[in-house]
């Protein structure tokens, strides 16, 4: 008598794989709405990083050139420091140190605040209004408790804002404006 055998080949069986797949698009569904706004935090941070160190690197560049800077935002989303000529009779023009974009891959972020701030020689916010850089000008400083000039960087999809403040003394500082400044909450603004 001849038996037959059976043999079972390794592998899924077609219930298997549509199981796992529904599985793993319910996965998919769940995480995409924290990774998008995730991905929008990021382009917040990553602008107000962006901001943060245009606004030290010109302040930096004050001290080192003993001389007034201008840290002013251009075309939207671009920024540049310049010296401030010191004579005004003409003999001296303005000199472009650096400039920059805030938003190359950050599309959509919105960044409010000065146009201009000027440091002086001692890195320290100065009023100036003329600076010589078109629609530049420095006019006022800031008041309040404590004075600072601020710029809010925001994005509709994002979860928070964020804050960069420039105090008189020409420290720049990003916060959280969502937290108060604690020693709890060191990211926090003031």
């Amino acid at each position: 008598m001849l038996r037959h055998r059976v043999t079972h080949q390794p592998g899924f069986t077609l219930l298997e794989v549509m199981v796992t797949l529904v599985i793993f698009a319910i996965l998919v569904a769940l995480a995409v709405p924290p990774m998008s706004r995730w991905i929008s935090n990021v382009k917040v941070r990553t602008t107000a990083d962006a901001l943060q160190n245009g606004l030290r690197m010109a302040q930096a560049e004050a001290l080192r050139r003993s001389r007034q800077v201008v840290f002013s935002m251009t075309d939207s989303p671009n920024w540049s420091i310049n010296t401030i000529p010191s004579m005004t009779d003409g003999s001296e023009s303005n000199q472009l140190i650096e400039s920059g974009t805030l938003t190359t891959t950050t599309s959509g972020v919105s960044v409010t605040g000065p146009t201009a701030i000027c440091f002086n020689s001692m890195g320290r916010l100065v009023v100036n209004t003329s600076t010589g850089i078109t629609g530049a000008s420095c006019s006022a400083l800031p008041t309040g408790t404590p004075p600072v000039q601020k710029y809010t960087i925001s994005l509709p999809s994002a979860d928070r804002s964020l804050r960069v403040d420039v105090g008189l003394g020409g420290q720049v500082h990003m916060c959280d404006p969502a937290k108060t400044l604690s020693t709890t909450n060191p990211d926090g603004c003031a």
